[in-house]
């Protein structure tokens, strides 16, 4: 027959013997076989069921406290240039995400990165997106995608005491925030206990505890002003930083005792009366543990009032006939002064109408 020209192979099968038949070349049936590559495995960042500490942590001042990205517990949100994970978040509320794109091809590890968005501007001044300034000296601002948010910085003040008739907000010299004084300087001579200056009266600073700015309202006055009433306050001093009512007993003066007999001869006024001997709180037939020696508001003669302005509040431990015990807290009042301002002394919101633009103490 003979051999069969190498075109007419035509089955892709003997392509191998036809080659070999005509002579033309030989075919090696070895072939590269690929490396294989160990497949890649994510780092787990999130881990269930949630394990949180029991306090959340204590950010930094203007470091937002958010969920983490597992949405379990509470942490403080990365700012701009700290790495980020799909658990460490981002501050959000600064405008910040979470840039990946730096970390190819596993996107685990990012940056925080400003979001782009547009700028603002305030008072003919244009700022950037993300740009946090201070106008002026008593607000802090952050420009977040054309929206201005600020803080102001002024926070600190607190009228005057009770014994201020008019306080008023002025410019101190040297000083960035008003101040509160009292308007008329002549009474306050004649009236306010001498230690106490009457240029300002500043409050404290605000205290920081578990990144919750703690606030606490003045005792209420006394409900009564004679025999056993009650005051209040308002105040978020605790673990769930909630604004909670507390309550404390109080007593002005007894109603039994006439202080009159007690002034001084030539005398308008007594500001402090206090028994010769100890004596025992007594609530509904429970009878304090110890006995104690109070110090009470004495009267005047004339138009002026006597109140507290120096007290604190101590805890009581009573005892009733039935061998049950509890404890009350009680107004514990140091001095008393006499002064003009007295309305109506059995109204206990008198003294608020003396606090313009001061609305948080009647809350």
């Amino acid at each position: 027959q003979g051999l069969q020209p190498p075109f007419l192979c035509n089955a892709l099968q003997a392509v191998f013997l036809c080659l070999q038949a005509t002579g033309q070349t030989s075919l090696s049936m070895s072939s590269p076989v690929p490396a294989t590559e160990e497949p890649y495995t994510r780092t787990q960042y999130c881990r269930w069921p949630c394990e949180c500490p029991r306090s959340p942590p204590r950010c930094a001042p203007g470091v937002s406290l958010v969920t983490d990205g597992c949405d379990c517990c509470k942490t403080c949100a990365k700012q701009r240039g700290e790495s980020c994970t799909e658990a460490d978040t981002c501050d959000f509320h600064r405008g910040l995400y979470c840039d990946y794109s730096g970390d190819r091809p596993r996107y685990e590890i990012g940056v925080c990165a400003q979001i782009v968005g547009v700028g603002c501007v305030l008072n003919g001044v244009r700022y950037k997106n993300g740009e946090t300034f201070q106008p002026n000296c008593k607000y802090n601002c952050t420009c977040i995608n054309g929206a201005v948010g600020c803080v102001p910085m002024c926070t600190n003040s607190r009228p005057p005491l009770v014994w201020c008739p008019n306080p008023k907000l002025i410019k101190m010299t040297g000083k960035c925030c008003e101040q509160w004084v009292c308007d008329d300087s002549r009474k306050i001579r004649k009236t306010s206990p001498r230690h106490i200056s009457s240029a300002a009266y500043e409050g404290e600073e605000e205290a920081w505890q578990k990144n919750c700015i703690v606030h606490t309202s003045p005792w209420s006055p006394c409900s009564k002003t004679c025999g056993l009433g009650i005051s209040t306050r308002i105040s978020n001093d605790n673990e769930q930083c909630r604004l909670l009512k507390e309550s404390r007993l109080c007593n002005l003066r007894p109603c039994e005792v006439d202080i009159t007999q007690h002034i001084k001869p030539g005398k308008k006024c007594l500001a402090v009366y206090r028994a010769n001997e100890p004596m025992n709180f007594t609530i509904s037939g429970c009878v304090s543990k110890s006995p104690y020696r109070p110090k009470y508001c004495g009267v005047c003669t004339d138009n002026r009032c006597c109140t507290p302005y120096k007290s604190k509040t101590i805890e009581v431990s009573f005892q009733c006939p039935d061998g049950t015990e509890f404890s009350w807290k009680i107004m514990w009042i140091n001095a008393c002064f006499c002064n003009l301002n007295c309305r109506n002394p059995n109204d206990i919101f008198a003294d608020l109408a003396h606090y313009y633009d001061y609305s948080e103490i009647a809350n």
